[in-house]
């Protein structure tokens, strides 16, 4: 079974878990449709690549930790898109989940999702207790207080934020909760790995402020101009393009550089390279050519 295929299966697995009989129809509906279909679930995929390149000698455990992650990159995506917060009607090229199915709806989506997620660590580690308290530190540090994805949302809320600070938060922690929780899944130390999920997180957030600059929604699949509708920091109003662009080459040379000696490495460094390219905006491919 290929990576894709095997995300696919583990989130499809988890999500029936959770909408199975006796679910409140609606929300299982709203479930489905905050992680059906995905988008390019470069999370879950580098927390295996990692995994694969330490061994995986627990796929069960592995593809909890690919699984649990996603999930909660699903939620934040779900309460991101908010009335509360972004208000955007759109995800993923179709209706955000409050578009589809209420405000009331959407934020218990989300908090079903993190629920989910851990109870998905807890079932696929069941067999691996030895890894699992491990596990299920590193993916909360990635998502809660004081420096995970709640605290990068939250940043939102204060007067000022030094941009580096905020998109290590909000994007950055949960690359590197990906790439530590691939290790461990595997009994690898994580440590030797956080430098590729830091130096990745930062090069996709500098990616995401181009895209949010310059593409079109239709070519994003959300509303862009988000970060100056709200006023929040981006990196190409602060810094600049050209200077956001140079930022970008810099930090996936980084992550390539970060990549341990390790079986997976050319795996991992055609990843990185493909998500760069993906997450190029097209005016800036054109004006490359």
């Amino acid at each position: 079974m290929d990576t894709a295929a095997r995300i696919e299966r583990a989130l499809k697995d988890a999500v029936d878990h959770a909408t199975g009989p006796g679910a409140p129809p609606k929300i299982a509906a709203a479930l489905r449709h905050a992680v059906f279909p995905g988008g390019a679930r470069v999370r879950p995929r580098l927390c295996l690549a990692v995994a694969h390149a330490c061994g995986d000698d627990r796929p069960v455990l592995s593809n909890a930790a690919a699984s649990a992650i996603e999930l909660l990159h699903c939620a934040s995506l779900v309460h991101d898109d908010m009335p509360c917060f972004d208000d955007a009607e759109t995800r993923r090229g179709r209706a955000s989940v409050h578009a589809a199915y209420g405000a009331p709806l959407a934020l218990l989506a989300g908090d079903a999702l993190i629920v989910l997620a851990f109870e998905t660590l807890a079932r696929g580690g069941s067999e691996t207790p030895d890894r699992l308290a491990h596990l299920i530190q590193v993916v909360s540090g990635a998502v809660g207080m004081p420096t995970g994805i709640t605290a990068g949302q939250a940043w939102e809320s204060e007067p000022a934020v030094a941009i580096d600070t905020y998109h290590r938060a909000k994007t950055g922690a949960l690359f590197i909760g990906a790439c530590k929780a691939g290790a461990v899944s595997a009994g690898a130390d994580p440590a030797q790995w956080e430098g590729l999920g830091d130096a990745l997180g930062a090069a996709y957030q500098a990616a995401d402020d181009l895209r949010d600059a310059l593409a079109e929604s239709e070519e994003m699949g959300k509303p862009a101009g988000q970060d100056e509708a709200h006023e929040r920091p981006n990196m190409v109003a602060e810094c600049g393009m050209a200077d956001t662009k140079a930022r970008l080459e810099q930090h996936v040379a980084g992550a390539i550089a970060a990549i341990p000696p390790c079986p997976g490495a050319a795996d991992l460094q055609a990843l990185i390279k493909g998500e760069a390219k993906r997450l190029m905006p097209k005016k800036l491919v054109r004006h490359a050519a």
